[in-house]
C-alpha cells in the first residue's frame, strides 16, 4: 500500500468545503469556474487513492468500506465532468443574460457544497449525520435549481423542497426509529447512531421497530430516489434548473439516497425475525419502471423526458437490489454505474442542444447528425446506451437483472421484460426524429467541450465489452455485503 501524509477520506471532505469557502469570498466571478474544476479534480484524486492506500481506522463519525469506495469515486468523478461541462455551460449563460456575475459564483460556490454533502453520507458512519448530509446535498441543490429566477424555476425548486421537507420528515423519523430499536442494547447517546455498532448488535434489535422504521426510511430517502408515486418533484427540477445540475441529479443525488436505503437494508437483513425488505423494495421498483416507461411517450420537454428515464432506471435499480442474491445485486451496482455515466452524458449532450437552439422542446430540435455530427452522434450513442442496446454497459447489467429474475422469480419478469420494452420503444421513436429528422433551428457550432460526454460514453461502451478482473471480484464482495 502507499502510504500518504494525509488520509483521503479526509480530502475528500475537506477540498470542497474550503473551495466553497473560497469560492463564496471571492471578489470577482472570473477565476470561480476554474476553481471548481481544480477542486473537483482534486477531490476525484483523493477519492481514487482509497483503492491503493491503506484505509483509516474505523471512527464513530467517518468510516470506509468496499460498499461507499464504489459511491465515492464515482459521485467525484462525475462530479469533476460536471464541473468541466458547467464551466462553458454556466459561461454560456452568463453571455447571454440568463445569469449575473452573483448568479455564476453563487452557483460555483453551491456546488462544492453540495459535492461536500454528498460525500459526508457517503462516509458517515453515524445515521444522524447521514441524514443531515443527505439533507445538505439535496437543499443545496433547491437552491441550484430556482438559480433562473423564473416564475417556472421558482416553482419547480419550491416543488422540490415541500416533497423533499416531506422526504425529511419520514427518514428522521425512520432514523429515530432505528435509535430506539438499538438503545436498548447498546445504549443510550451516540453509540447508539454508530451504523458499524448498529449492524454488529442487529439481531438483538425488536424487530417490529426495525420493520415500521424501514417503512419510513424507503418512503423518506425514496423520495430522493424518485421512486413512484414520490417522484414529482423531479422532472421540473431537471426541466427548471440549469444542465449540469440534471447532470448531477442523476447521475449523483439520487445514488445518495440509494445509498442510505441501502445501509439500511443490510440493517434489516441482519436481523432474523424482521421482514424481508426486498418485496417492498421489487414492488416500488417495478412500480416505477412501468409508470415511467409509459410517461415517456407524452414528453414535449427533451430534459423531462431523460428526467422519466431516471425514474425509470433507478426502478430497475431498486428492483435489482430488492431481489437481492449475489447475481442480482452485482447487476445492481453495475446498473447504478453505467446510469450514473450515461445519463449524466446525455445531460452534457442535452445542454449543448438546448443552448444552440434556444429551446427544450422536442419538436424543434431535429436533425442534430446533420447539423452538429459530434454532438449528434454523441446524443445517439447515449440514447442508444441508456435504451440497453448491445454493446454497451446497462446492456449487461438488464441482462443480468432479467436472467436473475427468471432464475428466482420467473412471474416477476414479464412485467420487469415489459416495462423495459415500453421504454425502449419510447427512446427509440423520440430519438428518430432528434437526430435524423428535418433539421431545425439554430446550426451555430457549439461553443463547448464534447470530451466530459464522450469520457462518459467511452467507459459504458468499455465496460459493455469487458470488465476488468479486479471491479469483478470488487462487485462480487459488495455484493455479499449486501447480503
Amino acid at each position: 500500500m502507499i502510504a500518504l501524509p494525509f488520509e483521503a477520506v479526509t480530502a475528500v471532505l475537506v477540498i470542497p468545503i474550503v473551495a466553497a469557502a473560497v469560492l463564496a469570498a471571492l471578489p470577482g466571478y472570473r477565476a470561480a469556474a476554474r476553481i471548481n474544476v481544480l477542486a473537483s479534480f482534486l477531490t476525484f484524486l483523493a477519492a481514487a487513492s482509497l483503492f491503493v492506500t491503506d484505509r483509516p481506522e474505523t471512527g464513530q463519525y467517518l468510516f470506509v468500506d468496499d460498499l461507499n469506495i464504489v459511491f465515492i469515486v464515482l459521485n467525484t468523478f462525475v462530479g469533476f465532468t460536471a464541473s468541466l461541462f458547467s464551466a462553458s455551460y454556466i459561461a454560456h449563460e452568463l453571455e447571454t443574460g440568463r445569469l449575473t456575475s452573483a448568479n455564476l459564483r453563487f452557483y460555483h460556490a453551491m456546488y462544492q457544497v453540495m459535492m461536500f454533502g454528498m460525500n459526508l453520507a457517503f462516509v458517515a458512519n453515524n445515521i444522524g449525520l447521514m441524514w443531515v448530509a443527505v439533507e445538505l446535498a439535496t437543499l443545496t441543490t433547491v437552491l441550484m435549481v430556482g438559480i433562473y429566477r423564473t416564475h417556472e424555476a421558482l416553482e419547480a425548486a419550491w416543488k422540490y423542497f415541500l416533497l423533499g421537507s416531506v422526504g425529511i420528515a419520514f427518514a428522521l423519523f425512520g432514523t429515530i426509529l432505528v435509535y430506539l430499536a438499538a438503545r436498548p442494547f447498546i445504549g443510550e447517546g451516540h453509540d447508539a447512531m454508530v451504523w458499524t455498532l448498529l449492524v454488529e448488535h442487529a439481531a438483538a434489535f425488536d424487530p417490529a421497530l426495525l420493520n415500521l422504521a424501514f417503512i419510513f426510511l424507503i418512503l423518506g430517502y425514496g423520495t430522493k430516489v424518485g421512486l413512484a408515486p414520490l417522484h414529482a418533484w423531479l422532472p421540473d427540477a431537471h426541466a427548471e434548473g440549469p444542465t449540469p445540475i440534471s447532470a448531477v441529479l442523476s447521475g449523483l443525488l439520487l445514488n445518495v439516497a440509494l445509498y442510505a436505503v441501502l445501509r439500511f437494508k443490510i440493517l434489516l437483513a441482519a436481523n432474523p425475525e424482521a421482514i424481508g425488505p426486498g418485496p417492498l423494495m421489487m414492488t416500488m421498483g417495478l412500480t416505477s419502471l412501468i409508470f415511467a416507461a409509459f410517461m415517456l411517450y407524452r414528453r414535449r420537454d427533451i430534459k423531462r423526458l431523460f428526467a422519466y428515464s431516471s425514474i425509470e432506471h433507478m426502478g430497475i435499480i431498486v428492483f435489482a437490489f430488492g431481489l437481492g442474491g449475489p447475481l442480482a445485486n452485482f447487476a445492481g451496482l453495475l446498473h447504478m454505474v453505467m446510469h450514473s455515466l450515461t445519463k449524466s452524458a446525455i445531460f452534457y449532450a442535452v445542454g449543448h442542444v438546448a443552448q444552440i437552439k434556444g429551446t427544450q422542446k422536442l419538436s424543434e430540435i431535429r436533425g442534430l447528425t446533420e447539423t452538429h455530427p459530434g454532438l449528434g452522434w454523441g446524443l445517439l450513442i447515449g440514447v442508444i446506451a441508456i435504451a440497453g442496446m448491445p454493446p454497451l454497459g446497462i446492456f449487461m447489467s438488464e441482462f443480468l437483472i432479467v436472467s436473475s429474475t427468471f432464475a428466482v422469480h420467473p412471474l416477476l419478469a414479464i412485467p420487469l421484460v415489459f416495462g423495459l420494452l415500453v421504454a425502449f420503444g419510447a427512446l427509440l421513436m423520440r430519438l428518430t426524429s432528434i437526430a435524423f429528422g428535418e433539421p431545425t433551428g439554430n446550426t451555430a457550432p457549439v461553443q463547448a467541450s464534447y470530451l466530459p460526454m464522450y469520457a462518459h460514453l467511452a467507459l459504458v461502451f468499455g465496460a459493455g465489452l469487458y470488465l476488468p478482473s479486479a471491479l469483478v471480484g470488487w462487485f462480487q464482495n459488495i455484493a455479499g455485503i449486501l447480503g
